[in-house]
């Protein structure tokens, strides 16, 4: 892990303005596109089961255009609102600072300076008063851990309180191009939903093509993708193995490191939350850190903050 910057409260490129509020409220009407947008793919996502192996209604284009769909949104949160905005783990070149921003915007989890201003505040306070979606907030006995599931997985979004932005993500706001990307979040939206409906009807030259495209490339894998992104926040620091002192209850689970692109490693990434790589121990698959080696090669990314030996050693835990 990088020696270049420790553990720090707040986990952030630059300080926080504390003279801000830690909370600010959203209004009725984004209440209520809030609700729509969580609940609607999450219904398409149920009702996907019966569709897929009773009536057999999807099809390899469908499947294909999900996945790569699928890919490219995660990694756009994973590389860039996370390891990128969220950390500054690398520094990335104009081009790909924009690309990595509209990228995770299809992923459909909010704007890029609502979601990295969440993510910072979580690390703020991590697992304590404070933290928007810790699962230990109500208590450790089985029905608080109930609540407290529901409340990190999704329960936390429903709020109508949210995360000032102004305090815990003021680089963002002043940045043209990403203020510019955060404005456009209902049109990033529109495209993650209507691409694959249109290279669906396309290919199929059909309207039929467009809307299982449409189900399954858009709402379906949306609906995915945002439960495999919430399966971080709750079950990341429920359960899994704790190689790393942090003082939180982020915890590695394997099961997930492939789906969520090496996010799953979060007891390391909590451990040292600048670094670019999660996946530190040997065998642990992380494809975001190869995405941002692979950019660091072409000359897009630098000042990588790679793991180190000595870091790791340091934050061992030993038996």
């Amino acid at each position: 892990m990088s020696s270049a910057t420790s553990a720090s409260a707040t986990a952030q490129p630059n300080p926080l303005p504390q003279h801000e509020p830690m909370l600010e409220e959203r209004s009725v009407g984004q209440q209520v596109v809030l609700k729509l947008f969580l609940l609607i793919p999450f219904i398409a996502l149920v009702a996907a089961i019966p569709l897929a192996f009773v009536w057999g209604l999807v099809t390899w284009l469908d499947l294909t255009l999900a996945a790569v769909l699928y890919t490219l949104a995660t990694l756009g949160v994973t590389v860039g609102f996370h390891r990128y905005f969220t950390h500054g783990a690398f520094k990335a070149n104009r081009a790909l600072r924009v690309a990595l921003a509209i990228a995770g915007s299809m992923a459909v989890q909010g704007s890029v300076i609502f979601w990295v201003a969440s993510h910072r505040r979580h690390h703020a306070f991590s697992d304590r008063e404070g933290d928007p979606h810790s699962p230990w907030l109500f208590g450790s006995s089985p029905k608080a851990l109930v609540k407290g599931f529901w409340h990190a997985h999704m329960g936390w979004m429903f709020d109508r309180n949210v995360t000032n932005s102004r305090r815990f993500a003021p680089d963002l706001m002043q940045d043209k191009d990403i203020q510019w990307v955060s404005k456009l979040f209902g049109v990033w939206t529109a495209a993650s939903l209507l691409l694959p409906a249109a290279i669906g009807g396309l290919v199929t030259w059909s309207w039929w093509g467009a809307v299982t495209a449409f189900f399954w490339a858009g709402l379906v894998r949306i609906a995915f993708l945002h439960h495999v992104t919430w399966s971080i926040n709750s079950i990341c620091h429920m359960v899994g193995k704790r190689p790393f002192a942090s003082r939180d209850k982020a915890a590695n689970f394997w099961p997930l490191a492939v789906l969520s692109m090496g996010e799953s490693w979060h007891n390391s990434h909590h451990a040292d939350p600048t670094c670019a790589r999660h996946g530190v121990l040997r065998g642990q698959i992380d494809v975001s850190a190869r995405v941002i080696w692979m950019f660091e090669k072409l000359g897009w990314a630098r000042d990588v903050r790679w793991p180190r030996a000595d870091r790791l050693a340091a934050k061992r835990v030993t038996a």
